[in-house]
């Protein structure tokens, strides 16, 4: 189950009677900590980065207070409290997942019978159902900010952090805490868990790291945004030989015990290490053979020897990289629950999304023209044409896919693309864009400009290669850092599509034939704004304005209700444009699926980036780096909500053959080639009809 209230980068798993275990040994085994049960996920989140200190309220204050005190009398007990909080958790998780179900038997009963009582019933249990997923989501909440308390040393502390190291790869010269970090002062803080009112605005890369190992680090959403955005001031291997070096001199040491600034440093160093391998594996390990031996050398030789912690950041690792590669077979071996226990708690959060699904995406519509409702008409009367009642392919069709060739899907041409309903193509459009979408990562939209990135229509550079680019331009990560380029992959997927469209209806040799696809292309476009998928309906748009799009004489006669989308798609283009984080206005982002736009999102972290990073005494400016942060958070927050229709995998293949085809296609070579994309002179047109007449009355003859 995932926690949306804050956001549904928490994700707990029921660990109790491990809990349990390590309360009760909890007093002779100080290097067992962090416990097992926090392996479970030392990750903060987007939400974290997103929300920062504001991610916990007073609420969850207040009700942790009052939590394990059976008396007012009694003093408060953590242990107590972690026993208490993970019942409280399992028991509300399992009613919530047993309601789900029985409201699940009732909506298939309703549809069968449709009797009245069981009408009656749904909307009483559907409002019981959220209830009991915010009681869950808080409950989860609040024990991430157990977990987030641990571990952490005063602001004073911290040059002890640095004076730990053995042999730091990075200037050790400034020693004095005031040198190595600068902060500022504001009147009060909104957040109760701010003791202060000291922020952090600038410091330096040393500084920085050290300030990981801060009380609050967790708590303010600046573990999560530093793994965002490190790679501005320090390299990967700079930063895990830091952690290393910690780890190292912790290690030696012969009593550890829980109160002493080397226990916390150490386990923190662990949090800190487990967190990284979670949330930037992709996008840091496995694209750096070196980084990664050089992690797992270390603790199968200084860590793994001493306790289990070291073997489970061993299967932690394994785990990642399985995931990477998409092996499935593998076992995590990580989840101190079980198998069955995750996957219950993977199928009630797919049963929480089909829940609000059909109200909450019939909510979201762009009133910016009076021809919805005809358009929306014509969507329904569309959606009842005989391939929408075509029963849908099972996965068996997925070995169809393999054996259709290209020359196939030229076979059927575009003729496919006007059988099928609007709404249709939307949905599998959507499901193929998901799946580029969700193997992004925040940190890919980082440092675009070094990759070729431009804002013009053309976002990635066709005849320059990406090794050669990043020397023409300016780097702003450190020339030792390694930067994964796949959002040069998701930015020419999108001129794929782009292309496609425009490919599409210049091939078409009628105007006719080029109208009905243009009211379908439209038509298209309006669905996917509607369900969140901005990246589709952006790269239509591209694809309708190409300058020899546009000037076709169909847009003539194009029924003026479905002209008026093009004018919505302008009017949401300009909208995505304008903030940054508009699409994480309200909580709409939470419960409808969303994919943005990547090249407006690359966009708007380029405008953030411009600029210096440093001050004039060479402190790097955190307030700068925490709005980049911020920004790219969403990439995850998007990720953690995906569209659940039915895949159609007979229309998805004829669209990956059609995108393919077309992908570098010339368009005005195309557009050449075909009479109907040129405005005929009056005189032409009679002179083709007398030719037309005499070779009618040639065949009549004959």
């Amino acid at each position: 189950l995932q926690s949306n209230s804050c956001g549904p980068g928490f994700v707990e798993k029921n660990t109790n009677s491990e809990e349990q275990a390590m309360i009760k040994i909890s007093g002779n085994s100080y290097l067992a900590s962090p416990s097992l049960p926090d392996f479970c996920g030392c990750s903060p989140g987007w939400s974290s980065a997103f929300y920062g200190a504001e991610c916990f309220d007073s609420e969850v204050h207040s009700y942790l207070k009052n939590l394990g005190k059976q008396k007012s009398s009694e003093s408060q007990n953590i242990d107590a409290k972690k026993v208490e909080l993970e019942q409280l958790l399992m028991m509300e998780t399992k009613n919530y997942r047993k309601t789900i179900k029985f409201y699940q038997k009732l909506l298939q009963k309703e549809r069968r019978s449709k009797g009245p009582e069981t009408k009656s019933m749904l909307p009483k249990l559907k409002g019981q159902l959220q209830e009991m997923k915010s009681k869950v989501q808080f409950l989860e909440l609040v024990k991430k900010y157990v977990q987030a308390k641990q571990w952490g040393v005063e602001s004073c502390v911290l040059p002890t952090v640095i004076h730990n190291g053995k042999a730091d790869t990075m200037d050790m010269a400034p020693m004095d805490k005031s040198s190595l970090l600068l902060y500022y002062n504001t009147e009060k803080q909104q957040c109760n868990n701010q003791n202060g009112v000291r922020v952090l605005q600038a410091g330096t890369p040393l500084g920085l790291m050290a300030y990981l190992y801060s009380r609050n680090a967790f708590l303010e959403g600046y573990v999560q945004q530093f793994l965002y955005t490190f790679r501005y001031f320090c390299t990967q291997e700079e930063f895990l030989q830091f952690l290393l070096d910690r780890i190292s001199s912790t290690l030696s040491s012969e009593s550890l015990d829980p109160s002493t600034s080397l226990t916390k440093i150490c386990n923190r160093s662990f949090c800190i290490l487990q967190a990284w391998i979670e949330d930037c594996y992709n996008v840091d390990f496995a694209t750096n053979t070196d980084l990664l031996g050089t992690l797992k050398e270390f603790i199968s030789s200084k860590v793994a020897s001493l306790n289990g912690y070291g073997e489970r950041l061993l299967l932690l690792l394994e785990h990642a990289s399985a995931r990477k590669s998409g092996s499935a077979g593998l076992c995590s071996a990580l989840d101190t629950c079980g198998e069955e226990s995750e996957e219950g708690r993977k199928t009630l959060h797919s049963l929480c999304k089909k829940l609000s699904e059909d109200v909450s995406r019939k909510n979201f519509y762009w009133k910016l023209s009076k021809g919805v409702g005809p358009i929306a008409q014509y969507q329904r009367e569309r959606l009842h044409t005989g391939s929408a009642v075509l029963p849908k392919p099972c996965c068996s069709s997925l070995t169809e896919e393999s054996s259709v060739s290209l020359a196939r899907a030229d076979e059927v041409g575009p003729v496919l693309l006007t059988e099928y309903s609007a709404q249709q193509l939307c949905w599998q459009l959507t499901l193929l864009q998901q799946e580029v979408f969700n193997k992004c990562h925040p940190v890919h939209f980082l440092n675009s400009r070094a990759l070729g990135v431009k804002d013009k229509s053309a976002a990635v550079p066709k005849a320059v290669s990406a090794e050669t680019v990043s020397l023409k331009v300016c780097n702003l990560f450190l020339s030792k850092c390694i930067q994964d380029q796949y959002l040069l992959q998701l930015l020419k997927n999108a001129d794929s599509i782009s292309t496609w469209v425009a490919a599409e209806i210049v091939t078409c040799h009628t105007t006719k034939r080029q109208v009905s696809l243009l009211s379908k292309f439209l038509l298209i476009a309006k669905c996917c704004y509607e369900q969140r998928n901005f990246a589709t309906a952006m790269q239509i748009l591209a694809g309708l304005e190409n300058l020899i799009v546009r000037q076709l004489p169909a847009w003539k006669i194009l029924p003026a209700k479905v002209a008026e989308i093009m004018e919505e798609l302008k009017a949401v283009e300009v909208f995505l444009k304008s903030d940054s984080l508009c699409l994480m206005e309200g909580d709409r982002f939470k419960t409808l699926p969303t994919i943005p736009s990547a090249h407006v999102l690359a966009m708007h972290v380029q405008q953030l980036e411009t600029g210096g990073f440093t001050m004039t005494n060479g402190a790097h400016k955190w307030t700068k780096l925490r709005n980049i942060a911020k920004v790219v958070s969403q990439v995850h927050a998007f990720q953690e909500n995906p569209y659940t229709y039915a895949p159609d995998f007979k229309l998805q293949s004829y669209l990956r053959q059609r995108i393919t085809r077309f992908k570098d296609a010339d368009i005005s070579a195309l557009a050449a080639d075909n009479c109907a994309n040129f405005h005929q002179i009056a005189a032409e047109k009679h002179s083709r009809k007398i030719q037309d007449t005499l070779r009618r009355m040639k065949a009549t003859f004959q």
